[in-house]
Formats: C-alpha cells, sequence, structure tokens
C-alpha cells in the first residue's frame, strides 16, 4: 500500500505528516510505505491508495483516484489513528 502525504511544497508539514503517519501504521500494525511529496506530485499520482493533506489543499487533488484524509492536528496521533483505521480497517 502506499500512501503520500502532500504539502504546498512537501518538504515542511508533508514531512511531519509522513512521520506521524509511520508511527501509526506501525502501532496498527499495517505494513505501508509513506511517502512525503508537493502539491504537483500528488496531483499526478497514480499508485497511491491514500493521500494524507491539510483540508485547505482538498480542492487541488480530490480528483485523484485515492482517497483522500485530511488531518486538521498533524501531532495528534489519536486523529491520524482514527481516520486511517477508518479508511484502512
Amino acid at each position: 500500500m502506499k500512501i503520500i502525504a502532500v504539502c504546498g511544497m512537501g518538504i515542511g508539514t508533508s514531512v511531519l505528516l509522513k512521520m506521524n503517519a509511520e508511527k501509526v501504521l506501525r502501532q496498527m500494525g499495517i505494513d505501508a510505505t509513506v511517502e512525503a511529496t508537493d502539491m504537483k506530485t500528488a496531483r499526478e499520482s497514480r499508485d497511491a491508495q491514500i493521500i494524507l493533506t491539510t483540508p485547505d489543499l482538498v480542492s487541488l487533488i480530490e480528483d485523484s483516484p485515492a482517497e483522500v484524509i485530511t488531518i486538521d492536528h498533524f501531532f495528534d496521533l489519536e486523529e491520524i489513528t482514527e481516520k486511517l483505521s477508518a479508511a484502512l480497517l
């Protein structure tokens, strides 16, 4: 499974989200590749099953074939766990 964490430039917020998503996935026992990326790359991606991003960027990637999950608080592991669980389990 491939998950991409997206922010505007792919070097700030997306990296934080990537690291926290990896923590959550390990705790859940789910094997997935998580990549941090920029908006342009995310829009072109056709192999990701899930896209994690902020609510303000959703409209820019809502035509993606991947399931788009918005994360409001990137350091809130409970929120990330809840939203990934709903999508994966």
